[in-house]
C-alpha cells in the first residue's frame, strides 16, 4: 500500500547541521587557484555561512512538498528484502496519458524531476501529456537503502518496475540520464516489449570507445563537442568515480560526519558538469540538503559506483555479450554531457528511433534545459513521433 509523503525533517537534525557548521575548518588554497584544483575557497565559505546562517530548509521544504505530490510504499527487491521507497507521482488529467518512469542518477535526486514535471502533465492541446513516476533510487533522498552487496543495475531496475505495476501501469515509457540512464537501459533490456515499451536517455552512453571503422569526419559538431568532454572526464574529472567505485565507504565518512565536505564533493559537479548554468545559492543549497538529510545518509549514494563496477567485472569476466535494447530508443545530446556515444557508433545496440542535438545544455537536462528535454520527449511520443501510441490505448492527448 502507498502512504502520502510529506519531507519533515526534525528541528534537532537542522540545529545539528548548524552546530557541524558552525565547527568547520576550512583548507588555505593556492593563489590564483580558480577552478583548476577544485572547488573555489571563495565560493565554499559563502555557501557555507549561507548554509548556516541564512538559508531556511524549512521554507524550501514546504515548496517541495507543495510542488511535488510524494509517496511511499514498501518494495521486494529479489536478494535483498523489502525496502520502502519514496517516489513522486502526479497524474495529467489527459485522457490516455502515457505512463512515463523518471529515473535520476548522482548527484542528483528526486529533485530533478521539478522543473519538468508541471510541463510533462500539462494539458494542451496538440501535445502529449504525461503520467509522471519519479522514485527516489533506493538509497538516495528519502528512499530507504539496502545493507547488503550486490545491489546494482538490475536491482534499481527491478525496484522501478516493480513500482509501475504497483501503481497499475502494466505498459510504461521511461527517461533517464547518469544512473538513471544505465537503469532505464537495463530495464528495456529486462522488462522491453511486454511492459517498457520506449525509453529515452539524455546520456546516451553505450560504449566509450570508438569502433574500429569510427569516420570522425561525419560526426556532428555536437557529438564532436561531447567527445572532448569524454576525453576531459577521464583525464580530469573522474577522481570521484575512482574513489566511490573502488572505496566508497572511506569517503562515505566524510560525506556523512562534514556538511561541508558534502557541499564542495558535490557542489563542485553542479558547476563543472553544467553549460554555464546559472546556479542560486538557495537552489544549491536545496540540492546539497537532500542529501545531508536522506534516509539513509550520503555514503549509501557513493556506493552505487562500487556494486556497479562489480557487476561490470562480473560480465566481462563471464564475456556475457553486451546487451540489445529492441524497444524504440530515443536520445537527446546536449554539448556539455559528460560522456556520450555518437549516434552511428551505437546503432547495432540500440533500435534508434528519435535523436536530436542541442547548441546548450548539460548533465542535468532536466534540471538546465527543461523545456528542451521536455520538447525532445513530447516529439517522440506525440502525434507524428516515432513512438506514438507505443503504450496501449495510452495517445497521451
Amino acid at each position: 500500500m502507498a502512504s502520502q509523503f510529506n519531507i519533515s525533517v526534525p528541528n534537532s537534525e537542522i540545529s545539528l547541521l548548524k552546530q557541524k557548521l558552525e565547527l568547520t575548518r576550512l583548507p588555505d588554497e593556492i593563489e590564483g587557484a580558480g577552478w583548476d584544483y577544485g572547488a573555489p575557497l571563495a565560493d565554499i565559505k559563502r555557501l557555507a555561512a549561507r548554509w548556516k546562517d541564512g538559508y531556511d530548509w524549512k521554507k524550501h521544504e514546504k515548496q517541495l512538498n507543495d510542488e511535488m505530490p510524494q509517496f511511499t510504499r514498501d518494495i521486494e527487491v529479489e536478494g535483498h528484502g523489502v525496502l520502502n521507497i519514496h517516489y513522486v507521482y502526479k497524474k495529467s488529467e489527459a485522457k490516455g496519458a502515457i505512463p512515463l518512469l523518471f529515473a535520476h542518477g548522482w548527484p542528483g535526486s528526486f529533485i530533478e524531476v521539478r522543473k519538468i514535471l508541471p510541463l510533462l502533465t500539462a494539458v494542451k492541446e496538440g501535445q502529449p501529456s504525461f503520467d509522471v513516476v519519479a522514485l527516489s533510487l533506493p538509497g538516495y533522498g528519502f528512499s530507504e537503502g539496502t545493507k547488503k552487496k550486490g545491489f546494482a543495475a538490475k536491482e534499481y531496475a527491478e525496484v522501478a518496475h516493480k513500482l509501475m505495476l504497483a501503481l497499475g501501469y502494466n505498459e510504461y515509457v521511461t527517461q533517464g540520464g547518469d544512473w538513471g540512464a544505465l537503469i532505464t537501459r537495463t530495464m528495456a533490456t529486462i522488462y522491453g516489449q511486454n511492459h517498457v515499451k520506449a525509453w529515452h536517455t539524455n546520456m546516451p552512453i553505450t560504449r566509450t570507445e570508438p569502433p574500429a571503422d569510427a569516420d570522425f569526419t561525419k560526426l556532428s559538431d555536437v557529438e564532436k563537442s561531447v567527445l572532448d568532454r569524454t576525453k576531459w572526464y577521464f583525464t580530469k574529472g573522474n577522481g570521484y568515480y575512482v574513489e566511490q567505485s573502488t572505496v566508497p565507504q572511506t569517503i562515505g565518512y566524510s560525506l556523512s560526519d562534514s556538511p561541508v565536505g558534502l557541499l564542495a564533493w558535490i557542489y563542485e559537479k553542479l558547476v563543472v558538469w553544467t553549460d554555464a548554468y546559472a546556479w542560486e545559492d538557495d537552489e544549491i543549497l536545496t540540492w546539497i540538503s537532500i542529501y545531508w538529510f536522506s534516509r539513509s545518509g550520503p555514503a549509501a549514494t557513493a556506493r552505487t559506483y562500487y556494486e556497479v563496477a562489480q557487476m561490470r567485472a562480473a560480465l566481462e569476466k563471464s564475456k556475457t555479450p553486451f546487451p540489445k535494447v529492441a524497444v524504440p530508443t530515443g536520445l537527446s545530446y546536449f554539448p556539455k554531457e559528460l560522456m556520450a556515444t555518437p549516434v552511428a557508433w551505437i546503432t547495432e545496440f540500440e533500435n534508434i528511433v528519435f535523436h536530436t542535438q542541442h547548441d546548450k545544455g548539460g548533465h542535468f537536462a532536466a534540471h538546465e534545459v527543461p523545456e528542451l528535454l521536455v520538447g525532445d520527449l513530447r516529439k517522440m511520443f506525440g502525434k507524428g513521433g516515432p513512438a506514438y501510441g507505443v503504450v496501449s490505448g495510452k495517445d497521451g492527448y
